[in-house]
């Protein structure tokens, strides 16, 4: 499709995110608790050892009991920080204490592990890697944020000929028929939501 899909990816990025914009404190917060609960499930998880992850910001799924679970459980998890180009180094996750609070330019602040940067290809080491998203289809696409950060992570998996367990978080209105697709998208193995578990074939 090209990049004739981007303007149907904007309007609906626009469309989830004023949803998302919607939801209270509360909302959130429960969701990303009945996530977890899901999540810690899922066999991928269940015999990682090392896990991608990465710190929900604003009205995204909660991910930080997530993320205290799998450490709890012995799991190194890889958190994302954001390069001027766009791209991603990783660091590990210590508990809340470790991140910090940092500014991209003009846009939102997120929370990034504040360690030892252990390089972009870290993320290839990983058993599983837990994607943000805006939506995923019926058949496992994900409609990311457009930024083209994760579009990297997945090529540089694609060129070291590893496969982890690609598994995106989501609420259970952003689980959709269709999402635009271009060459470079990836399905998704899974998506959990706060009602449970869909697998894509």
């Amino acid at each position: 499709m090209g990049s004739g899909a981007e303007p149907d990816k904007r309007t609906l990025r626009r469309e989830f995110l004023a949803v998302r914009n919607r939801l209270t404190a509360d909302d959130v917060r429960e969701s990303g608790a009945a996530l977890a609960r899901h999540a810690l499930a899922l066999p991928e998880l269940a015999h990682a050892r090392t896990v991608a992850a990465y710190v929900s910001v604003g009205s995204e799924p909660d991910t930080l009991a997530l993320l205290d679970a799998l450490r709890a459980r012995g799991v190194c998890v890889l958190l994302p920080v954001l390069l001027p180009d766009n791209d991603l180094d990783w660091g590990e996750y210590t508990g809340e204490g470790s991140l910090a609070r940092v500014r991209h330019g003009g846009r939102m602040a997120l929370l990034e592990p504040v360690g030892e940067r252990l390089g972009p290809d870290a993320v290839a080491a990983a058993d599983a890697v837990l994607l943000p998203g805006l939506a995923v289809d019926t058949r496992g696409m994900r409609l990311g944020r457009g930024g083209g950060s994760y579009d990297r992570v997945l090529a540089r998996l694609d060129r070291a000929g590893v496969r982890p367990a690609l598994v995106v978080l989501l609420y259970d209105t952003e689980v959709v028929g269709h999402v635009p697709e271009e060459p470079h998208d990836r399905p998704v193995r899974a998506v959990v939501t706060p009602s449970g578990v869909r697998r894509f074939s």
